[in-house]
């Protein structure tokens, strides 16, 4: 085992308070592209950028487009829990994970087994009606045709948190308190540039602050512990 992923293990075997922090790459390894690599939805060509897209005010004015982009991008087939999403629930089941904060739009933090997950952005298997807020069925939303609509007439969205839309308070305010007060701090998966969630690593007051990310990042001179390798490979051997 490499010596910093042997760090890693160690840090973790001694700790009952790790906190992970992940993004897109967590689940590119499940077959879910990211949105800033070079095969990222940001890089592929649409009538509109796909920032533009999935905006609150783009939503608004052109459902249609939206859901055009929702169900051909946003919903993957087949999709599963990968090495790190398990590893990470596994930990959370022999108490040494406290909380799994995630970037994530796609449950399988969930569907691994985790049980205390922060989704900053929300999750796509949660729909309501954005006239009336009645919760509504996620498999209409994702897999059904045109523009799905309420009982009341209003257009069904999913429950995340789009371009111009602010983070849930409740959810950034037990992130935060879940960062600060953690003794392992695992940053997976992310390119830190997305704020304001990126920003949350900043209240981090300990001395093991691990990035594990394949590329690197803007953080990494800030890390305690840097290792620029798939994080499904890293997890596999902690």
């Amino acid at each position: 085992m490499e010596k910093d992923i042997q760090q890693l293990k160690t840090w973790i075997d001694h700790s009952d308070n790790v906190v992970f922090f992940g993004g897109a790459g967590v689940s590119t390894e499940s077959g879910i592209p990211d949105f800033r690599s070079v095969d990222g939805l940001y890089n592929q060509k649409w009538k509109y950028p796909p920032e533009t897209i999935l905006s609150h005010s783009f939503f608004t004015r052109n459902p249609e487009e939206y859901y055009r982009f929702h169900r051909e991008k946003l919903v993957i087939e087949g999709v599963r829990p990968n090495t790190a999403h398990l590893r990470l629930a596994e930990l959370e089941r022999q108490g040494k994970l406290k909380a799994v904060i995630t970037q994530n739009i796609d449950g399988l933090h969930q569907l691994a087994g985790s049980k205390n997950v922060l989704e900053l952005h929300g999750s796509i298997l949660r729909a309501y009606c954005s006239r009336c807020g009645k919760k509504c069925s996620a498999e209409l939303m994702n897999y059904g045709e045109g523009v799905p609509r309420c009982e009341c007439g209003g257009v069904i969205r999913p429950d995340i948190v789009l371009y111009e839309e602010p983070l849930d308070n409740d959810v950034m305010t037990r992130a935060i308190n879940y960062i600060r007060n953690a003794d392992v701090l695992i940053i997976g998966g992310t390119s830190l540039n997305v704020y304001p969630a990126a920003g949350f690593i900043n209240y981090y007051n300990g001395d093991k602050m691990a990035l594990v990310n394949l590329s690197s990042t803007s953080y990494d001179n800030y890390a305690d512990l840097v290792i620029h390798k798939k994080i499904g490979e890293v997890f596999s051997q902690i």
